[in-house]
């Protein structure tokens, strides 16, 4: 049956899609991509098992006030890829929040790490919940409908506690001395907060970070399925 809202509804979605492609064409208009500069190649590239899909992987910490201010821009970016990406996460084991690392681990263990991660950003950097100790991991868990005694299982598992061990590998092989740190296809090394300083003067709504991993993504999709 024709709509006319249905109609109206999908040419706003055409609409607000056209803006989102226009303003990052605007913000790679004013910025170059470059080598050395707005990503580093890594010396030794980590494999990957994401077929022709790309993977992303993203070292973060909760507790990290450029990661909050990053994750809505990721969020969306992710959402804008649909099936051309694999999303994998690593939470850091800077200043050594071992709890949030085991929570973010366990999470990831139930399926529930993207779903919950705003949230756990938002019980940090708005409610306060510093989730340093056990305790205030389970007064986040209490609200978040998850099944607490399941939670609690994996949270104090064999399985999550060799996660944890794992990060400064990872880190050292990744070559990660600052977070939010996104690498693309193993390959190629951003650092969203450092993009967006060195670009500062580029106007638009599009975090420069973005358009970097946009452009890395467009080149090594490509390679992979030409």
């Amino acid at each position: 049956m024709f709509s006319i809202r249905r109609v109206v509804l999908s040419n706003v979605v055409a609409g607000l899609a056209a803006m989102v492609l226009s303003a990052t064409a605007h913000a790679q208009a004013q910025m170059q991509v470059r080598a050395g500069q707005e990503y580093t190649m890594l010396e030794r590239p980590q494999p990957t098992t994401s077929g022709k899909k790309v993977e992303v992987l993203e070292f973060f910490g909760y507790f990290c006030p450029a990661c909050n201010a990053f994750e809505p821009h990721f969020e969306e970016w992710i959402k804008k890829q649909g099936d051309r990406i694999v999303i994998k996460r690593v939470h850091t084991d800077i200043h050594d929040f071992v709890t949030q690392q085991k929570l973010f681990f366990a999470l990831e263990a139930m399926g529930k790490s993207e779903e919950l991660q705003a949230r756990v950003f938002a019980a940090y950097h708005l409610e306060r919940n510093r989730l340093m100790t056990d305790a205030d991991v389970m007064k986040f868990i209490d609200k978040s409908g998850l099944d607490k005694k399941k939670f609690t299982e994996i949270y104090n598992s064999f399985t999550v506690m060799t996660k944890v061990k794992a990060v400064p590998r990872l880190q050292e092989a990744y070559r990660i001395n600052s977070v939010p740190s996104v690498i693309i296809d193993g390959r190629f090394l951003v650092s969203p907060g450092d993009v967006a300083y060195k670009n500062r003067q580029v106007n638009g709504s599009v975090h420069p970070g973005i358009v970097v991993m946009d452009a890395l993504l467009d080149k090594v999709y490509k390679e992979k399925n030409h």
